[in-house]
Order: structure tokens, then C-alpha cells, then sequence
């Protein structure tokens, strides 16, 4: 018989079925949950992810910080069905105080790195959806990804200690966004070893993701958001919008951008992006990195670690991390990947604010600054 869990006392069913199943088999199938949040100085950052993953009975977590070159991170995974009302993994849960406007992450103290904290979220936009991202495998066959993604441009208080150290964290001195998306993903689990392997990132390819809040001289603020992925030469994937405090959306076409990136580590150092608004307008922002690093997202799983992937079976419960004092070295660097969170000071005309730009760029492309020589995933 099929599970009843307290969702099921809402009346927000959408299938025949009870919130402990889900009306798809692929193993792919993930809802996860990401929040970067910063000092608007750059000084430091934290980073959360909490992914879901009913066909394979597993929820996993990480939760790090970014303060100058070094890098904290701690992650846990356990069996989903062991707590299936629970929205946490080991030190970490979530709560949502009111929908769509303000959430809480707490992390609790753990015996893998001295850090934990408690920090409220709270919307200065609504969120906004992005495009459905629906992409086929290189060969056509296989749908490898189709997922709704919405996100939010927030403020964000509470309190983070580390080391012991207590540091206040206020609205008027914190910025962030978070996101909760849902559906088949890319790069989760390893290949089933009885099906055909395509190879992983194969060839040239190009991946942006980029929320930006701005405030006007008169107060008004909105967003700018874009998600591209390009592989060999096409656009495979392109979202992008003007967001408006009232919830409205106006649609991008496109975007070129002119960029440079550190050839030692592909850490973005700042360009412009130019977005098609359509009937022939344009409109081009300039952006430039705040902090050192950034917080690099390998040590959250994304694309594999140390032989670790997203929700990957590791018992009914599972809990490790690491500190690195330099993740700009370039040894470490290709350890925990050139994708991360990287905070960005974003101007447009007389408007300006914060974003979150996350890139990987492989393979050979000049006008970034980069060669085949420095390429690394």
C-alpha cells in the first residue's frame, strides 16, 4: 500500500497518488533546495543545497561558508523514508515561516567543521520562475533534464558562528537569493553500470546562471535574470527575464556577452552582458566580482567529489566535510571545481545592486582569456 505522510492532509493533490511517491521512475528525479547568501561587502558567504531524491531514498545537504580565500563545508546524507516528514539531513532543516516570501535554515553544531547558523530569509521580490529547462541527451534519445525552477532576491538575518566567533548578520547588511526547483536533473547519482555512458561534458561548453537585483536613484528595484547553456557552438538551453516588483515578467531573447575569466582557476573577473529585449532593443549590464573566491560548488557534489555525487546511497546516515585554506590554488581549485557561487556587483544606467553569477566554461575560447592549457571541470 501506498505511504500517507501530513502533506496529504492539504488538499493540493494533483495526482492519484499520496506526497511519499511521485508519478515518475527515473532515478534522475530530484527537489532541491539552494540559497547563496552574502555580505554585501564580500567579506564572507554561505551556501546551502538540500536535494530530495524519492526514487532513490535518499535526501543529502551541504552547507558552507566562503570568507576570503578559505572554504568551509560540511555535508550529510540519510535514508529518506526513515523521516519522511523531515526537511533537514543531519545538522541542517529548513522552515518555511511564510510561503513565498520568508524561510529559515538553521545549522547545527557539527563535528566536521566549527560552523553553524541560523539565518531567515525574507523576499524583496516575489519569486519568479525561470523556463522549463528540457534537454535531451547529445543522442536524442533520453530526456536528461526536465525541471521548473523558481528563485528569490531576499535580505537576510539571524546569526553565524565559526570557530566559535559569533557574527551578526543584518538585512541592510546581507543580500541573497535562493531557489527550489523540481523535476529530472542532470548529473545525479552515477550511470547505471548496464546502460550506455555518454561521455560527461564532452567537447566545448558554456554554462551561465545569473540572478541580478538593482535599485533605482528613486528606490524601485527589479531583476534581471539569465541561464545559458551552450555546448559546441548552439544554445541548448536560454531563460531569461526582466522581473518586476508587481510579479510581472518580461521576456529576454538572448544574451552575448563580453567577459574575462582568471586562466589559473576560470574564476569570473568581471565584462558586460548584453541581453536582445526584442523589436530590436538591447540592454547591457556591467558586472564585477566582490570577495576573493566565491564558494565553489564541488565540495556540494555538483559534478562529483572525491568520488561522492548527488544523492548517491550512502546508508541510512552520513555525515563528512573539509576546510581548505586556499581554494584559489590551482591544485585545489580543479579538486573542488571551477563551478561557483561568485557574489557580483552589477550596475545598469543609474541602477545598481548584487547577483549571484555561476559559470563553467570548457574547453578553448580566447576571448574569455582562456586556453586549452588551463582547461579543467
Amino acid at each position: 500500500m501506498q505511504k500517507l505522510i501530513h502533506a496529504d492532509e492539504l488538499l493540493c493533490h494533483q495526482t492519484p497518488e499520496t506526497f511519499a511517491t511521485i508519478s515518475h521512475a527515473d532515478t534522475s528525479w530530484t527537489e532541491k533546495l539552494w540559497a547563496s547568501l552574502f555580505a554585501r561587502d564580500g567579506s564572507i558567504q554561505v551556501d546551502i543545497g538540500l536535494g530530495k531524491y524519492h526514487n532513490r531514498n535518499v535526501m543529502d545537504m551541504f552547507a558552507g561558508v566562503s570568507r576570503g580565500k578559505e572554504q568551509l563545508t560540511v555535508r550529510a546524507s540519510r535514508q529518506l523514508d526513515l523521516d519522511g516528514e523531515r526537511i533537514g539531513v543531519g545538522p541542517l532543516d529548513y522552515e518555511v515561516i511564510e510561503p513565498l516570501r520568508q524561510v529559515r535554515w538553521v545549522l547545527q553544531e557539527n563535528d566536521v567543521v566549527p560552523l553553524r547558523f541560523d539565518l531567515t530569509i525574507t523576499g524583496v521580490l516575489p519569486p519568479f520562475l525561470e523556463q522549463k529547462d528540457v534537454q535531451r541527451e547529445p543522442q536524442g534519445f533520453r530526456v536528461q533534464s526536465d525541471l521548473l525552477r523558481y528563485h528569490q532576491a531576499s535580505t537576510i538575518s539571524g546569526e553565524i558562528w565559526i570557530d566559535g566567533e559569533r557574527i551578526e548578520v543584518r538585512d541592510e547588511e546581507w543580500f541573497g537569493f535562493r531557489d527550489h526547483s523540481w523535476g529530472v536533473r542532470m548529473d545525479v547519482g552515477e550511470t547505471a553500470p548496464d546502460v550506455f555512458k555518454p561521455q560527461r561534458l564532452d567537447g566545448d561548453f558554456i554554462l551561465t546562471w545569473s540572478p541580478m537585483w538593482m535599485q533605482r536613484p528613486d528606490g524601485s528595484s527589479y531583476e534581471i535574470h539569465h541561464y545559458l547553456q551552450w555546448v559546441d557552438g548552439a544554445v541548448t538551453y536560454f531563460s531569461g527575464f526582466e522581473n518586476l516588483p508587481d510579479g510581472t515578467q518580461r521576456q529576454l531573447h538572448g544574451m552575448r556577452d563580453e567577459l574575462k575569466y582568471d586562466p589559473v582557476n576560470r574564476r569570473l573577473l568581471g565584462g558586460k552582458m548584453t541581453f536582445d529585449s526584442g523589436w530590436g532593443e538591447t540592454r547591457t549590464l556591467e558586472i564585477e566580482p566582490i570577495g576573493d573566491t566565491g564558494f565553489h560548488l564541488g565540495t556540494g557534489l555538483y559534478f562529483g567529489f572525491k568520488g561522492h555525487r548527488h544523492g548517491q546511497w550512502h546508508g541510512p546516515s552520513h555525515l563528512d566535510g573539509e576546510r581548505y585554506a586556499d581554494v584559489s590554488e590551482e591544485n585545489t581549485a580543479r579538486e573542488v571545481h571551477q563551478l561557483r557561487d561568485c557574489v557580483i556587483r552589477v550596475r545598469e544606467g543609474d541602477a545598481v545592486g548584487y547577483g549571484i553569477f555561476e559559470s563553467m566554461v570548457i574547453g578553448e575560447h580566447p576571448r574569455y582569456g582562456l586556453t586549452k592549457e588551463s582547461s579543467f571541470l
